[in-house]
């Protein structure tokens, strides 16, 4: 696990080479593996691979999401508030479990922040996406996650480019 925390990059352009089944059967195995709280399991998750779905869903917000539009997957990452109150952290915890699980694959991805999101026609990013893919409104959205073959490799940080001032020690 370590080495690939030590490897893994945010990884924002991709190749047009298909992910196969493979592929995107082990990150649904993955991300469904993901703990939550009482194992309540709040979480659902819609998979995109629908090349003019992606664009739509890239402009959900002005910055930070247009790469969408060049994954040949992403994944919504939803949470059911009716079900849990920690749905939130329960939903962040599936999106860097199917990262992971995206990297072990020689995958890149990378996180679209959503929720507290504007997009850009005024709203919320989250309701742009619950509208755009026609989610019942008790189901909330968290991130979105792009994932694809990388355009280019990225070497991970230096372990002396980490801070270590962020920890203490008692």
């Amino acid at each position: 696990m370590l080495q690939l925390l030590r490897a893994r990059r945010s990884i924002r352009r991709y190749t047009d080479e298909p992910l196969t089944p493979g592929q995107i059967d082990a990150l649904k195995e993955a991300v469904l593996r993901s703990p939550s709280s009482r194992s309540i399991r709040p979480w659902e998750f819609v998979f995109i691979r629908d090349a003019e779905l992606l664009e739509q869903l890239s402009r959900c917000k002005p910055h930070g999401a247009t790469f969408l539009g060049g994954a040949p997957l992403g994944i919504v990452i939803c949470g059911d508030e009716t079900r849990s109150d920690v749905w939130i952290e329960d939903c962040s915890i599936a999106s860097i479990v199917v990262q992971l699980a995206a990297h072990s694959l020689d995958l890149g991805s990378c996180w679209v922040q959503v929720r507290r999101r504007e997009h850009e026609g005024g709203g919320s990013a989250e309701a742009y996406i619950q509208e755009l893919l026609q989610l019942p409104a008790h189901l909330r959205v968290l991130s979105v996650i792009a994932v694809g073959h990388p355009a280019r490799q990225l070497e991970g940080h230096a372990r002396d480019s980490l801070e270590w001032s962020k920890i203490q020690e008692r």
